[in-house]
């Protein structure tokens, strides 16, 4: 704030003590020091109510803001993750029951188709419907853990030369 050095301090303290004496200079310095402490406190009080202020100031835009994010989010309807997941379910499970119905009806045997005319029935005489096909039995099924891997067939032996057989093969070589 003011800009003191020693030197301008030195012709300061000889000032006051020529105008005020050295009796009354202790007291005064104290009053001095006093009125010094007030100015400092108001000053930092003065500082911690502005300080207090931009923090609410700040404080009441960013409660503003946040409503304004909070209106933009909102959502009309309620979220609820466990009904969203029971609604699956359901679903999922009336689906399943609906193909597996429409698989039975096509897999029903279809009842023999009757002949308009009785007459012929009868000239027919109780003929005996086509016999239906067994169907193929299912294959055994096999647990892998239980089957054995194929056993490897042994190597072929090798052709065995008889040691003099070897010796005139390898003679004429030898003489080249």
């Amino acid at each position: 704030m003011f800009d003191f050095d020693v030197g301008k301090l030195v012709v300061i303290g000889v000032v006051a003590l020529v105008v005020i004496g050295p009796k009354d200079l202790p007291r005064v310095m104290r009053q001095v020091g006093g009125a010094m402490g007030k100015m400092r406190r108001m000053a930092n009080e003065f500082q911690s109510q502005f300080m207090e202020a931009m923090r609410e100031a700040d404080v009441e835009d960013l409660k503003k803001d946040l409503d304004k994010a909070a209106d933009a989010i909102k959502l009309d309807s309620a979220f609820d993750p466990l009904k969203d997941a029971h609604n699956d379910l359901v679903k999922s499970i009336e689906d399943q029951s609906s193909a597996v119905e429409a698989l039975a009806s096509v897999d029903a045997p279809a009842a023999p188709p009757e002949s308009l005319d009785p007459a012929m029935d009868a000239a027919q005489g109780a003929a005996e419907p086509a016999p239906v096909e067994a169907a193929a039995p299912e294959p055994h099924a096999f647990e892998e853990a239980t089957l054995e891997p194929p056993v490897p067939a042994p190597p072929a032996p090798e052709k065995v030369v008889a040691p003099e057989t070897k010796a005139k093969a390898l003679a004429p070589e030898a003489k080249a």
